[in-house]
């Protein structure tokens, strides 16, 4: 095993049910995962990191700073127990790539940002392995939004010479990656919306569970065509390319600032089916000029999600990424596995054409051992 195709990747997303792990051997095409474990985050810590992405905590830097360390550490150890479990030589693997946990995403106004917690030298120093990490922040100093950034990936693994392809990702926010058949067309890609950052909010608020299993409580109850309408117009959805987005917007208070009337006044299921469709338009009005559609990510698994999607989208093949040698729940944690990669290699891991920056750019922070 040569050490300089192994990576480790890691990837904690919006939805925050866990740390995706990965090693991956990139020595072949698709690259091939070796290893795979969710690490999970504490009742506590999500709860903690919750309050933060809600526009109204009002909180201290020292909790902020508090959080950086206790995410090192964290990712730290889901590394150090994927290779105690597999039986690992460390010796073998190049570097982690960690994307860190995002907690505020602002890509537009005058001093634009993207923030990561999660301290990349407390990795290092904790696993030994050299660490990759804070990969946006070189992409928004080149005018870009900084996400997304898995596209990179998307084309370089999953493009096909004859047939258009597109790539949805459905985590908490969900993102689309435009694979044209020429080479000679660029690749694009951009968040469409929410996926089921919303839906895992009102159910754990009405429910008090993490998400709405096979989405058997949304299929429950009513779309609103009223509340359809109003949760529509919302100006990010007609918003050109490139554009990103997050928690910082699509939350309950957007959710209950949209609605003319108090949130009360429906029924909890309806809401919920209402906000499953939401999901389902907002992704397939922009699936447009597709031979084949795959899909990764949590939302995959939305049995009535994906039911909706395939409604809307009667007359375009939809499988999962698991049928391009690319497992749907693995995705973006081997992507950063491989952004990391390109940061060894000296490559660039930005997409101009998807993130809208000045140029492709080296990305991320780089901690040697």
């Amino acid at each position: 095993m040569a050490k300089s195709n192994y990576y480790i990747g890691l990837m904690s997303g919006t939805s925050l049910d866990g740390v995706d792990t990965v090693l991956v051997d990139f020595k072949q095409r698709p690259p091939r995962l070796v290893a795979c474990y969710s690490h999970p985050i504490s009742p506590r810590l999500k709860e903690t990191l919750l309050e933060i992405i809600n526009p109204k905590w009002r909180g201290s830097l020292s909790s902020i700073g508090s959080l950086h360390q206790q995410l090192g550490t964290l990712y730290a150890d889901a590394c150090k127990q994927l290779i105690q479990q597999q039986e690992i030589d460390k010796e073998l693997i190049t570097a982690i790539g960690s994307h860190g946990q995002t907690v505020w995403h602002q890509p537009y106004g005058e001093h634009p940002f993207s923030l990561q917690l999660g301290d990349a030298s407390i990795i290092t120093e904790l696993t030994n392995i050299t660490t990759v990490a804070d990969f946006r922040s070189r992409d928004i100093a080149a005018e870009g939004q900084g996400a997304p950034l898995v596209p990179a990936f998307h084309q370089e693994f999953l493009a096909h010479p004859d047939k258009n392809r597109i790539i949805l990702n459905i985590g908490g926010l969900a993102n689309i990656t435009i694979l044209p058949a020429s080479n000679k067309q660029k690749t694009t890609g951009f968040d469409t919306g929410p996926g089921n950052g919303l839906l895992d909010a009102w159910v754990l608020q009405n429910k008090k569970m993490d998400f709405d299993s096979d989405g058997n409580w949304a299929q429950s109850g009513n779309i609103l065509d009223d509340v359809l309408k109003q949760l529509l117009n919302d100006p990010y959805f007609s918003m050109q390319a490139p554009k990103s987005t997050g928690k910082e917007l699509f939350n309950l208070k957007w959710l209950k600032g949209k609605i003319k009337k108090p949130l009360n006044t429906y029924k909890k299921e309806d809401i919920q089916a209402t906000l499953t469709e939401l999901t389902a338009i907002t992704i397939s009005d922009n699936i447009k000029n597709c031979d084949e559609l795959y899909v990764c990510g949590g939302g995959l698994r939305n049995k009535y999600l994906m039911k909706r999607i395939t409604n809307h989208l009667p007359n375009i093949p939809i499988s999962s990424t698991q049928e391009l040698g690319i497992d749907p729940d693995w995705m973006e944690a081997t992507a950063f596995a491989w952004l990391a990669k390109r940061n060894i290699e000296g490559k660039p891991g930005n997409l101009s054409s998807v993130t809208g920056a000045k140029g492709n750019r080296i990305l991320g922070a780089l901690h040697k051992a």
